[in-house]
């Protein structure tokens, strides 16, 4: 329970982001827990989630120059790790995309700093995938170089076929994606809290059920 994802998931749960019971996904799996990140909605809650942040991304030990926040929830969160960074010695540049492209002013689709150097994407979750191949591209097409997606949590589901949405996008882009937490860990958390012993055996079964290999 000392690790930074297992604290970051007794956050979650204490702020409603993460909820065990009945749910139905948006592939219409049955789900025993849920997890929304939209509910981080305050300026302390958004503090603490972007130390969460930076501390999974050091912990990873890749090594990065810029941060890129994926419109519209990315931005937010390209920002909170940002500054968490920084307060950590670790000041690096961000920027972010428009959903259209602005035609007055600077004009273009990005804010912020330019993109360059290698670019850690910073996002909530993967679902399938596509706003995160927009990035890597567009991020490419910069001459700059992905070499991460950071995400609040890894649902480790398969997707369509055998894999999940982040081994999909890894095989496919060659790019890693570091996950503050993942199923595995919350496991554990159930597991080391008796008021959730109740929701254990249906997470287990859930994960076997849909689990990526």
């Amino acid at each position: 329970m000392a690790s930074f994802r297992q604290r970051f998931l007794a956050f979650a749960l204490a702020h409603d982001v993460l909820r065990f019971g009945d749910f139905v996904t948006k592939a219409g799996r049955r789900s025993p827990y849920f997890f929304n990140a939209g509910l981080f909605d305050d300026g302390e809650s958004l503090h603490r989630l972007g130390e969460f942040y930076a501390d999974a991304l050091l912990a990873s030990g890749i090594a990065f120059d810029h941060l890129f926040g994926p419109a519209y929830k990315g931005i937010t969160l390209a920002a909170a790790t940002a500054i968490a960074l920084a307060q950590k010695g670790h000041n690096v540049p961000f920027s972010y995309n428009r959903k259209e492209a602005k035609d007055h002013g600077e004009g273009g689709l990005l804010v912020g700093a330019p993109l360059a150097g290698r670019v850690v994407i910073v996002d909530d979750v993967i679902t399938d995938g596509a706003a995160k191949r927009e990035s890597i591209e567009l991020i490419r097409r910069h001459a700059a170089e992905p070499v991460a997606v950071l995400i609040a949590l890894d649902r480790g589901e398969r997707g369509t076929g055998a894999l999940s949405a982040v081994q999909e996008l890894q095989a496919s882009f060659g790019v890693p994606v570091v996950s503050i937490a993942a199923l595995d860990d919350v496991l554990e958390f159930v597991a080391g809290r008796p008021e959730l012993a109740e929701h254990s055996d249906r997470v287990h079964a859930y994960r076997q059920q849909y689990g990526a290999r």
